[in-house]
């Protein structure tokens, strides 16, 4: 056993929460076939020991041992946490660090099939990959050769997830994509309408790359060109704010497509040459095969006896910068490409977790003036310590290979080891492991339900609330049953003013206050930060306008919205309490359409009517004798009840997708024409056809239910389950 084996040991001990170490039980410690085979120490051992072994060349073993230690003491402390693929993958025999990629897509049938293998390979090691589409030619453009013409690029979009969905990243967790499409490109409308239907695209998250044109013509009422990317002509043009209206109008709907500022992100870049695409959860712009491993401090973690310990965030600020610029060399990367552009520029991505109950701790409001200076403060303090420390470890190491072609050269400033330094993820993840707010987000829930390991829904409660509400002496089970269903406490009695407005959770701060939040902690960050501007369920489509255009004006790199309920299976806050559900009034008139599918037991007419508040009953009715047209029936009139009583019509379909009929399966297999897999998911499919079409009134999106525990997911890009911890590219 080495000296560094013998000499770790941790400054604090390590305290876990329960949902915590179930996490890391379930995705993080190693296993020899189906027996855990590590606790957090030894996790922490694994990835310090891995990560500090590269510094043997600039200072021998002592270097290493140092090394070590420090980087075990920020992990099992909680005060910083590497990433998901650093925790899951350092010290096994696929140790890819890296959290992000980007690929370019091609003009080519030859380039795009290769920019999927190469996708396939980094999701199989681990990574989230970002795309523009934005070169591929429009859909009905000729094909040279073929006579044809070409799909556009969601067809190949759509191509891309199904291949997503059959593997996992890392064999942990499901694929994370990010679809980038110009604003300016011709088949920009149906690439902002794309994900509005049901369950459509689950790997990928969309986001138009909107320019500064676009926007000042939005501003002034104007049109704006479509360019053919093939020839950069113009092919036809478009009012910039009826395009606008249709990207708010979407994002109202399911959250998705984002907006990308891609000419602030150029703007703003330390590298010549265009960024076209960011990582899934658009927190990381990068080059073509650009790659960056990120991690993260608690903030919350650096606050004592109400007030930040600067000094000790400070060393935590070093500890992180020398950590990752240890990973992009501890790591193997999928693909040569990667590698290349990994250690030319260096660009790594230190962020922050924990802002909001930094906040609560330090008795600042998150929507207060005050929140948002602080806020700047202390993103200025990270920056120039990273910065420094990336200076400092130049001056041992040398610079990034491509410095001399970087701003920072050209401004005549000191060597750098890093291209860039800071990002801010939304740490899904890790935020569970360091029992911590995620990223710079307030708290979504102060309480929710998980499910328990024997079905029992157990109240799991914010633990910075449940500390200041034992303080307080209101600690009580009262309290928890009264706050488990709403998540917040701006209606429970007895609770302090003060304690109402510290602890006001997402939906309770105005969309304006998120922003500001945002561009606050932008300033002084490098890359990107991860946001979501959460709406209430009330928000309107011109709320919507106003976030997206306030957050340009502020310099915001990029933006998402989510609508309180929007998505089917994403965590939203309902009513107090449990209580039946009264059936809405069916009126004397209702209108709909009528779709035809074929059956294993003929043909099946499908009609699906709304009122004015969304859809609201479904009638079946098989066109000949035969099958079950009891069945049929039956399941018509529990979706209508199930519609007359508000259940999202997403869910609707989530349930009845997919349910297979054996008749229909062995017409299939006798080569009869079957549309469907039986008569209910022929409802499913009549359902999402007419929610994924213009006269769609319920405003309903794809389902985000967790792909582990079946719960709720949070809302927004990052989409971490508080139950089990699943969730997409995260940054954790």
């Amino acid at each position: 056993m080495t000296t560094t084996q013998t000499s770790l040991k941790a400054s604090l001990p390590v305290q876990l929460s329960p949902n915590a170490e179930r996490l890391l039980r379930e995705r993080y410690y190693l296993r020899d076939g189906a027996e855990v085979v590590e606790d957090f120490p030894a996790l922490a051992r694994r990835v310090a020991r891995f990560l500090a072994a590269v510094e043997e060349p600039y200072g021998g073993r002592a270097k290493v041992d140092e090394a070590t230690q420090l980087f075990y003491d920020a992990i099992t402390t909680l005060r910083l946490l590497p990433s998901s693929p650093i925790l899951m993958n350092a010290g096994t025999p696929m140790p890819c660090l890296c959290s992000c990629f980007v690929l370019p897509v091609a003009d080519s049938l030859a380039g795009i099939m290769r920019t999927l293998t190469d996708a396939m390979l980094i999701q199989k090691a681990g990574g989230g990959n970002g795309f523009s589409f934005s070169h591929l030619r429009p859909k009905g453009s000729p094909v040279a050769g073929t006579n044809g013409v070409a799909s556009g690029p969601v067809p190949f979009i759509e191509m891309f997830d199904k291949a997503s969905s059959a593997i996992r990243q890392g064999g942990r967790r499901h694929g994370a994509n990010m679809a980038i499409l110009r604003v300016d490109h011709p088949d920009i409308i149906d690439f902002i309408r794309t994900k509005a239907e049901v369950g459509k695209l689950p790997t990928f998250n969309f986001s138009v790359s909107a320019t500064d044109a676009f926007l000042r013509a939005v501003l002034s009422g104007e049109s704006y060109d479509l360019v053919d990317p093939r020839t950069g002509a113009p092919v036809r043009s478009l009012p910039a704010r009826q395009v606008f209206r249709l990207i708010a109008e979407a994002a109202w709907r399911c959250g998705d497509p984002g907006v990308v500022f891609i000419d602030e992100i150029n703007r703003c870049t330390s590298l010549p040459g265009p960024m076209e695409a960011t990582n899934p959860c658009g927190e990381q712009p990068l080059e073509a095969y650009g790659a960056c491993s990120l991690a993260s401090a608690d903030l919350s973690a650096h606050v004592e006896a109400g007030s930040i310990n600067w000094g000790l965030l400070g060393n935590s600020v070093r500890v992180g910068v020398r950590l990752l610029d240890d990973a992009i060399d501890a790591s193997s990367y999928p693909l040569a490409e990667n590698e290349q552009v990994a250690k030319a520029n260096r660009k790594i991505g230190l962020g922050l977790m924990g802002w909001a109950h930094m906040l609560v701790k330090l008795g600042v409001p998150y929507d207060s003036d005050e929140g948002v200076q602080l806020a700047e403060k202390l993103m200025q303090f990270v920056s120039e310590h990273a910065v420094e420390a990336s200076r400092e470890l130049a001056k041992e190491r040398g610079p990034f290979p491509n410095f001399g072609k970087s701003v920072y050269a050209e401004r005549g400033e000191p060597a750098r080891r890093n291209a860039t330094v800071t990002t801010v993820a939304p740490t899904g993840s890790i935020s569970i492991i360091a029992d911590t707010s995620s990223g710079i987000e307030p708290i979504f829930a102060l309480a929710f339900r998980r499910t328990g390991d024997v079905g029992k829904a157990l109240p799991v409660i914010d633990p910075v609330f449940r500390a200041a509400a034992a303080e307080a002496g209101i600690l009580t089970d009262e309290l928890i049953q009264r706050i488990v269903d709403t998540g917040s406490v701006q209606d429970v009695p007895n609770v302090p003013s003060d304690m109402k407005r510290l602890f006001k959770i997402a939906h309770e701060i105005t969309p304006e206050w998120h922003v500001r939040m945002q561009a606050a902690i932008q300033k002084y960050t490098e890359n990107a930060v991860s946001k979501t501007v959460n709406l209430p369920a009330t928000a309107t489509v011109e709320d919507v306008e106003r976030v997206l255009l306030m957050a340009h004006e502020q310099r915001c790199k990029g933006v998402t919205v989510f609508r309180n309920g929007c998505r089917a299976g994403a965590l939203a806050l309902g009513a107090e309490g449990t209580r039946y559900v009264k059936m809405r009034e069916r009126p004397k008139v209702t209108f709909g359409r009528t779709e035809k599918f074929a059956t294993g037991c003929g043909k099946l007419f499908t009609h699906v009517n709304r009122d004015q508040k969304g859809l609201l009953e479904v009638f079946s009715n098989l066109g000949k004798g035969g099958g079950c047209p009891a069945q049929s029936e039956a399941t018509a009139r529990l979706v209508s009840l199930c519609l007359r009583c508000d259940v999202d019509p997403a869910e609707v379909v989530r349930q009845l997708r997919g349910i297979r009929c054996p008749t229909a399966c062995s017409a299939r297999a006798e080569g009869k024409p079957v549309d469907v897999l039986s008569c209910p998911d022929a409802v499913a499919q009549a359902i999402a056809n007419v929610m994924a079409g213009p006269q769609d009134a319920a405003g309903n999106a794809s389902a985000n239910v967790c792909p582990v525990c079946g719960g709720e997911r949070e809302p927004g890009r990052c989409g971490v389950c508080r139950s089990c911890g699943a969730g997409g590219c995260d940054g954790g």
